[in-house]
């Protein structure tokens, strides 16, 4: 999964990229005249997986992970055509935006904060930049066909159709992911990876003195905003910064002074994983204990092909039981005799938190 942080210069987004991956990019300098990105994969912090190591004692533990793209677009460049290309593809190539706005006043910053004009301001450039995408294409399709089969002509034309009735919408400040499109028409669209079409959680950034607010921001944000597929949380990143680089017992005591109730990372991939509709399901034995991403609603067999394609071809059943029946049994074999160790099919669907075994036939 990958998860870009945009936000207009000054907003503070390479301190929060800081924060969510304990890393030191430079910050400051309103680095709106950077082309290439910070990047950094992060492991998910889950318990689930620790509690599984310790039960397993495995020769090694694998996290989910997640990769968080920063990356800077001067104010107002993408209506006058000015982003860097290589800087528009990291946006382009999320699978979802992490938005953040500047909610705290700043001595370098002549303006007042108004985190949520920001806001306007980089969905009106993500808007500018879609429309530009859909003008070029319908130019493109008016000229071709000639040569095409009949089945390319028909696609040609229902994607026509389809980006006539996008843009008029886009143009009236629409973002795409409101239209409420079908299942086909997504794929259609899937290509031109619109900005417009990600999923955004807006972060709040703000100071410690308003951190009592946080919840009240995050209530007055959801209900502004109000788009599908979006979340509003609000943070101190310059102090979500400086969590991150203390030690775990250090840090829940500073925590516990600031009434923050856990560390951003955990948080912000947790709203993430919601907004993309991901769960985590797990494998686990003494040579390895790991979670595995999947989008809600995937079967068994989706599950045995995200470990390995060989699994989900050779799908005979899947051992299933949730974590906290495996803990409590204490293993596979105490589960099994109980009866909570089940045995399901390929269209069972997989549940967030459950421990998988795949059984596979190996000549299939």
């Amino acid at each position: 999964m990958q998860v870009t942080i945009v936000g207009l210069p000054g907003s503070g987004k390479t301190t929060v990229f800081n924060a969510l991956t304990g890393g030191h990019a430079e910050t400051g300098g309103f680095s709106g005249g950077r082309a290439a990105p910070n990047v950094s994969v992060v492991k998910v912090p889950d318990e689930r997986v620790d509690r599984l190591a310790a039960l397993f004692n495995p020769k090694k533990t694998t996290y989910a992970d997640v990769t968080y793209v920063d990356v800077a677009i001067p104010a107002g460049a993408a209506r006058e055509g000015t982003v860097n290309p290589d800087v528009l593809a990291q946006v382009r190539n999320a699978d979802a935006l992490l938005h953040v706005a500047r909610a705290f006043e700043d001595p370098a910053n002549p303006v007042a904060a108004d985190p949520w004009r920001d806001v306007e301001d980089l969905d009106l450039e993500f808007t500018v930049a879609d429309l530009s995408v859909i003008e070029k294409r319908l130019e493109k399709l008016k000229t071709t066909g000639r040569h095409s089969s009949q089945a390319e002509r028909e696609l040609a034309h229902r994607e026509e159709e389809l980006l006539l009735r996008v843009e008029p919408q886009l143009s009236d400040g629409k973002p795409i992911r409101s239209f409420g499109l079908t299942t086909d028409e997504e794929f259609l669209l899937r290509g031109y990876r619109f900005l417009t079409q990600k999923p955004v959680l807006v972060i709040l950034n703000i100071d410690d003195r308003r951190l009592p607010e946080v919840a009240t921001l995050e209530a007055a944000g959801r209900e502004r905003y109000g788009q599908p597929q979006t979340d509003v949380a609000a943070l101190a990143g310059q102090i979500e910064a400086e969590i991150g680089e203390l030690p775990p017992d250090d840090a829940r005591l500073f925590m516990d002074d600031l009434g923050i109730d856990e560390p951003s990372r955990g948080r912000v991939i947790r709203l993430t994983y919601e907004l993309l509709g991901l769960f985590s399901f797990f494998t686990a034995g003494e040579d390895e204990c790991r979670a595995w991403t999947l989008r809600i609603g995937s079967t068994a067999v989706d599950a045995a092909g995200a470990i390995h394609s060989d699994l989900a071809r050779g799908f005979i059943r899947a051992q299933v039981i949730g974590v906290a029946e495996l803990l409590e049994a204490g293993s596979m074999a105490e589960a099994r005799s109980r009866g909570t160790l089940r045995q399901e099919g390929k269209s069972y669907e997989v549940r967030d938190g459950e421990v998988l075994e795949i059984l596979f036939n190996v000549g299939r």
